[in-house]
Formats: structure tokens, C-alpha cells, sequence
């Protein structure tokens, strides 16, 4: 909802999601904060497919292959549980800054909030600022609003195109990707991943914008839940404000009982949800502060303290003391540092070797002509490194027992080898019809690394 105040009415408007916002350029402390982390994020976004490690690409989510490659691990299928705790990690995480300053996430380092203004600094190079390009909007088309429009779409695409194959390099060798596409041998199923994601970031950075943060995004309707009296949030401090009124530079506001707010607007014009802050917090705010970087360098042509909007909580408008840490912050901070430090711990006890025992389903045992028992099984080897591996193969729980196998195996890097055994005993020396055997692999070299599997060794009456 929007609240206009005029003439001491309380007049409610909803809040008009149809109408297309032009948003100003604005320059200042906290957009040089949002410009620096946008450039890190995306920089990273860009460079993390092309690091290498071991001579391979040092993050990579291969899904054909049911392997994601991070630095020196290996993640296969039997590993997801790591995302269960990736995901709770980033929820707390997320609970804990929102509850502290905000919706921040949204206003600095959401990448719908980053692309957006990076298309929005694209359109005000080419059709200039935001009385110019309401101009051109309503202009007739000539060649010089065609020219305009068609190069301002064209890098748009470049970018979105770009941004899709960046992503993409996470899922596909990097290396690959970009040959292929050199070389246009791409297949019809990357194609078409790359055509949608092309246009999803089209779509979404180029159109729907701010749309995305105030319809579909359900952190914005939720967002409030976290919230308390000293939560930092954007403020307008109606109290020195009101009443606002436009008036020259060299006029004395409290002999015209006016406030401080000269009401030009500007606060509405850099908002990238098209909001007013001074009607009071609103869900649509993304917390970005750059009304405040507006505010701020109109106060100060007007030589009056700047500040009329700030970042700050319930309890300073109100002119009590902030209190640093509370209950629930401090829940959510200590969640979020025991679920990463139990990420952690479960990555680096992680044994980098998965075994598996699969008996013979057609035959129990069988007896040779000698009078012995034989039990055949295969053994499901996976090296979950990024090194070839040699590992020693062994049982016990059955004396006088051999193993009919190779002892020694080598198994490439993130593969699973599928080894044939078989353990063959003496019926005398087997007195129970049911044996617990254990199977045993580790590593040559790194014998540290090692596991272990039981299974049943079974024989005749």
C-alpha cells in the first residue's frame, strides 16, 4: 500500500505494480557499496568455471555423470546429504542478516537486484537520463529512437547470452562449452538450455525488473516475520520531515512551517521498486539505501543535515538506546555457526571411498568336485577423489578361507569399479550355515583411508 498525506488526509493507494518504473541514476555511499559487491559477485560468478585444479576444472557439476567436482572433492549421489546442510546454513544465514539489517540480501547482492541495475546502467548510457528517456518513451519512432531501442536490446541479449554460458560452465566444462560454441557444435539439449536461460535473464533483468522482488520473490512477503524494534531498515524521519513542501534554496522552512523535506522527489525517482519511503516501511522496500544517497545530496545543497533518511531500527525513531544483540539474533547466529561448523566437520571426516557388497542373486553357494564351498559377490569400488587410486582388497571372519580375486586394484579418479570375487572355503572348516564375513578396501597409498562392509558367507547342510 502507498499513504499520500495531504491536508492532514490519510489518503490509501494501492500499490500500482502495472506502471512501468523509470528509475534515476544515482551516485553516493551506498550505490559506490552496491557497484563494488556487484562487480565482486559477478567477477566470481564469471571466473569460479575457469580455476583449475589438478588440471581439471576446479568447479564443476557434472549431472551426466552424477558428479559434482569442487577444489579437491568429490561429491557423488551417496554425498547429498551435504546440500540438506548447505541449504539449512543459507536459510539461518539469511534469517540471521535479515533479522540484523534487513533486506539487505535483496538491495546488495541478490543477482535479480545486481542484473537489473546493470541493464538499467546499459539504458541510461544509450537513451540518456530518466527525463530523457520518458521522452524518448513518448516520442514518435524515428531512426533515432529505432537505433536507440534496437542497440540498447541487442547488448541487453549480448549479456543475458553471456550470463546464460557463464552458468552453464558450471554444468558443462567451461572449455567445452565455448569451443562448441565457436565451432557451432552445440547439441539440440545445450541449445536449448542456453536459449532459456538467455531469455529468462532477458526477460527478467530487462522487464520484469522490480516485478520480481515485489510479486514473485515470497522473501518479500515473509521478510516481515523476522523483523523486530531493532532491526535496521530505511526510515524517513517524518518528525523533521513533515510538512514538506518545495521551496528555494535561500528560504527559512520554519517561517513557511515547513520541514525539512523539500519534496523533490528524488527518493521516488532512484527507488528501484518505484516506492516512497516516506509513507512508511513497505514490503516492496529491497533496503538498498539509494534514497538515501538521493536524500542526502539534496540536504546537502540545501545546507541542511543530512540523514532526513537513514538506516535505522523501530527503537532509535523512537529515541531509545539500539540494543546491539537480542534473543533471536543471537539464536539465528548461533544456528547458523553450528550448522556451518557441522558442514565442516562432516566434509573433512568424510571417508573420500565408497564400497558396496552385491551377492550373486541366481546361485546362494555352489560345491566343487573337491568338496568346497564357494560364495561369489561383486564389489562396487568408488574412488570419490580426483587421483587415480590403488587399493588392497581383503576379508575376514571366515578362517581358512581365500579369496579368489585380485588383491590389489587401481580405480580411476571419481569411478566405480565393479569387482568380481570369490571366497572359497573348506566344508569342514565352515560350521555354521551362515557365516558373517567382513570385506575390507584401503588405500596404498594412504592407509588411513579405508572401509569396510559385512556380508554372509552361506554353505550346505
Amino acid at each position: 500500500m502507498k499513504f499520500d498525506i495531504k491536508q492532514e488526509q490519510l489518503i490509501i493507494k494501492p500499490y500500482n505494480h502495472d506502471e512501468p518504473i523509470v528509475i534515476r541514476e544515482q551516485k553516493g555511499r551506498f550505490q559506490r557499496v552496491r557497484r563494488v559487491l556487484g562487480w565482486l559477485l559477478m567477477m566470481l560468478f564469471i571466473a569460479i568455471p575457469w580455476l583449475q585444479y589438478n588440471q581439471q576444472q576446479a568447479v564443476l557439476l557434472d549431472i551426466g555423470k552424477q558428479q559434482f567436482r569442487i577444489f579437491g572433492v568429490l561429491f557423488l549421489p551417496q554425498d547429498f546429504m551435504i546440500l540438506a546442510w548447505v541449504f539449512m546454513t543459507g536459510a539461518f544465514t539469511l534469517f540471521f542478516i535479515t533479522a540484523w539489517l534487513g533486506r539487505v540480501w535483496c538491495g546488495y547482492t541478490c543477482p535479480q537486484t545486481i542484473w537489473m541495475l546493470m541493464f538499467t546502467w546499459v539504458e541510461h548510457r544509450i537513451e540518456g537520463t530518466r527525463n530523457q528517456r520518458l521522452k524518448l518513451a513518448k516520442s514518435q519512432w524515428n531512426a533515432n529512437k529505432l537505433v536507440r531501442k534496437v542497440s540498447k536490446h541487442v547488448i541487453w541479449l549480448l549479456i543475458s547470452l553471456f550470463t546464460a554460458t557463464s552458468f552453464l560452465a558450471y554444468f558443462v566444462p567451461a572449455k567445452t562449452l565455448y569451443t562448441q560454441m565457436f565451432e557451432l557444435q552445440w547439441s539440440g539439449l545445450l541449445s536449448f538450455w542456453v536459449f532459456l536461460f538467455t531469455v529468462c535473464t532477458y526477460g527478467n533483468a530487462g522487464f520484469l525488473r522490480e516485478k520480481m522482488c515485489t510479486v514473485a520473490c515470497p522473501y518479500s512477503r515473509f521478510q516481515s516475520v523476522m523483523f523486530d524494534k531493532n532491526t535496521l531498515l530505511v526510515s524517513y524521519d517524518s518528525e523533521r520531515g513533515e510538512s514538506r513542501g518545495k521551496r528555494k534554496r535561500r528560504d527559512d522552512p520554519k517561517q513557511q512551517g515547513l520541514g525539512d523535506c523539500v519534496d523533490c522527489n528524488l527518493c521516488v525517482e532512484v527507488c528501484p521498486a518505484g516506492i516512497d519511503i516516506r509513507n512508511g516501511l513497505q514490503y516492496e522496500c529491497i533496503n538498498c539505501g539509494l534514497c538515501i544517497d538521493a536524500c542526502n545530496d539534496t540536504m546537502g545543497k540545501f545546507g541542511y543535515a543530512k540523514d532526513l533518511i537513514k538506516y535505522q531500527s523501530e527503537r532509535q525513531q523512537q529515541g531509545k538506546k539500539q540494543k546491539p544483540l537480542t534473543l533471536k539474533l543471537l539464536g539465528y547466529g548461533l544456528l547458523s555457526l553450528a550448522l556451518v561448523v557441522i558442514m565442516i566437520v562432516w566434509v573433512f571426516n568424510r571417508t573420500p571411498l565408497e564400497l558396496s557388497v552385491l551377492r550373486d542373486r541366481n546361485t546362494l553357494y555352489r560345491v566343487d568336485y573337491l568338496g568346497n564351498v564357494e560364495n561369489t559377490y561383486t564389489l562396487n569400488i568408488i574412488n570419490k577423489t580426483q587421483s587415480s587410486m590403488t587399493y588392497m582388497v581383503s576379508f575376514n571372519g571366515l578362517q581358512g578361507a581365500k579369496l579368489d580375486a585380485p588383491t590389489e586394484v587401481t580405480v580411476a579418479a571419481g569411478e566405480m569399479l565393479q569387482l568380481p570375487v570369490t571366497i572359497v572355503a573348506n566344508s569342514k572348516d565352515v560350521s555354521e550355515r551362515a557365516t558373517e564375513i567382513e570385506f575390507a578396501v584401503e588405500s596404498s597409498q594412504h592407509p588411513e583411508v579405508f572401509i569396510t562392509k559385512r556380508s554372509m558367507f552361506y554353505r550346505n547342510r
